[in-house]
């Protein structure tokens, strides 16, 4: 049994029983193949609770910081956060957004579902930030589908993204698969990529019921 099996057997339950999953639209997501997830990033246990909405391993890239601790703690930490399907990539470099771009594109020429957020961090107050071009670049060099996603009411379970989170209700939403094989070979197009980025958003913040901010995270953040 791989551990992505044994983390979901003796932790979806629990998960099950404390925020009560709804899932819909699950069907839109192709059972083989590479698959792109986008959606919504409203606090940490949004990637927790992903992994036991499906039966396909998602991966997704998280700070190598999770995966570095020393001791006892350190080494279940690591264990637990790999298991999930997190792959450790250092985000604060120069060269960050390079290695996160590679990680898509290797999990997804290997014919697996890689999940991103497109707004690159969590959003300060709720609402849905202007989308970041990684999510356009890894679609057109790999060709694989964009299925849009909206995490809804994580926020509650855990205000601010931190300490333990709380019993409730949350929902995850996936909405139709999108393809944008018409933009063959535009993947350096900033155009293209701001086009295709935004599309993406658009059905994320139908998907979310979210108020939209032509704004990135991190400006948002930072004033």
């Amino acid at each position: 049994m791989s551990r992505h099996a044994i983390i979901k057997a003796v932790l979806g339950p629990v998960m099950r029983l404390m925020f009560r999953p709804r899932v819909e639209g699950v069907e839109n997501i192709p059972g083989t193949g590479p698959v792109i997830l986008a959606g919504n990033h409203l606090t940490f246990i949004d990637s927790m609770i992903m992994p036991i909405c499906l039966d396909r391993p998602v991966y997704f890239i998280g700070k190598d910081e999770y995966v570095t601790g020393k001791g006892i703690k350190g080494r279940a930490m690591a264990w637990f956060f790999t298991s999930v399907g997190m792959i450790p990539v250092d985000r604060d470099g120069g060269r960050g957004g390079v290695a996160a771009l590679m990680t898509g594109r290797r999990v997804l020429e290997e014919g697996k579902i890689f999940s991103i957020y497109p707004e690159g961090t969590r959003s300060p107050d709720g609402r849905l930030y202007r989308g970041r071009t990684g999510i356009a670049r890894l679609t057109l060099m790999t060709g694989a589908p964009v299925v849009p996603f909206a995490m809804i009411g994580t926020d509650k379970i855990q205000p601010g993204g931190a300490g333990f989170p709380r019993p409730g209700r949350v929902t995850v939403r996936f909405g139709e698969a999108m393809e944008f094989s018409r933009y063959d070979g535009m993947d350096r197009d900033r155009y293209v990529l701001r086009a295709v980025t935004d599309s993406v958003m658009a059905e994320v913040m139908r998907l979310s019921g979210q108020e939209y901010v032509d704004m990135y995270a991190t400006k948002a953040k930072a004033a």
